[in-house]
């Protein structure tokens, strides 16, 4: 899955990157080394500019909120729980599929924490016992240093309750794709822990690879099978995991030391 990660490239760093023709400086976020559900994120994404009589679709740097809420939804209240889509399904849930269709996006990100899922915790949950070890994180991140360029879909939703000149009117909330975690090696391991993502956790971000995001980006590609097949985990091999601090477990920490690689696992966390 994904439920927490770090994003710190600025606007300028990400037009130069994925070829962004539009953003709005006023929509520039800080640096968030703690990136959660109902945030505030950026996001890539190919759409015809507001009132623009040429409906050719441009590449903008929006800011959107993390949670998708469907369109139909009659609040926005489910929307911090449907955080990620998994990509064996997005095309038929309902929650996703128009989305699916034609509202792609890309969130950039420096890479994801995880929360190891190590066999000692799963067998305290079988027992049914109350006291869980903790759980010690990793983050997850390119091995080159490159953008990690996750799948994402994004929709628009309307609060009926306010007039259509408030600006709270209409929202426009994402979620991530994940899929199957890589059980191939990592690229770089930590010395001790685990040598896989499938180690970490079960799932993780679909990362999409450059040649990858225009066809992506694509609102004119609406056929399924299509973008289906653009849901293929990307090569083996390509990302790194170390361990770091339990603060990053605390949402209201941030700060470029979460990021901080240590020498092995905290005293008292699994692996």
């Amino acid at each position: 899955m994904c439920g927490r990660y770090a994003s710190s490239r600025g606007p300028g760093d990400l037009a130069e990157v994925f070829g962004i023709e539009k953003w709005e400086p006023e929509e520039a976020l800080a640096p968030d080394f703690n990136v959660a559900p109902t945030k505030e994120v950026h996001a890539i994404l190919d759409r015809p500019l507001k009132d623009a009589e040429d409906p050719v679709p441009v590449r903008q740097l929006r800011t959107l909120k993390w949670g998708l809420v469907p369109s139909w939804s009659k609040t926005p209240e489910g929307g911090a729980r449907m955080i990620n889509a998994r990509a064996e399904t997005v095309h038929e849930k309902p929650s996703y599929r128009r989305a699916f269709a034609s509202r792609r996006c890309v969130l950039p990100a420096d890479g994801y924490y995880e929360w190891v899922t190590a066999p000692e915790e799963r067998q305290l949950e079988v027992e049914g016992k109350k006291k869980r070890p903790r759980k010690q994180p990793y983050f997850v991140t390119p091995a080159d240093g490159s953008v990690f360029a996750m799948a994402g879909l994004y929709e628009f939703w309307r609060d009926k309750t306010l007039p259509d000149e408030h600006p709270l009117a209409w929202w426009v909330t994402c979620t991530v794709i994940t899929t199957e975690a890589e059980t191939a090696p990592l690229a770089v391991a930590p010395a001790e822990g685990p040598r896989a993502l499938a180690d970490i956790h079960p799932r993780m971000p679909l990362m999409l690879t450059p040649d990858r995001w225009d066809a992506w980006l694509d609102p004119s590609r609406t056929d399924v099978e299509d973008l289906r097949a653009l849901l293929e985990p990307p090569p083996a091999g390509l990302m790194r995991a170390y361990p770091v601090s339990t603060a990053v477990s605390n949402v209201r920490n941030n700060g470029a030391e979460l990021l901080k690689e240590l020498d092995g696992p905290e005293e008292g966390t699994l692996f």
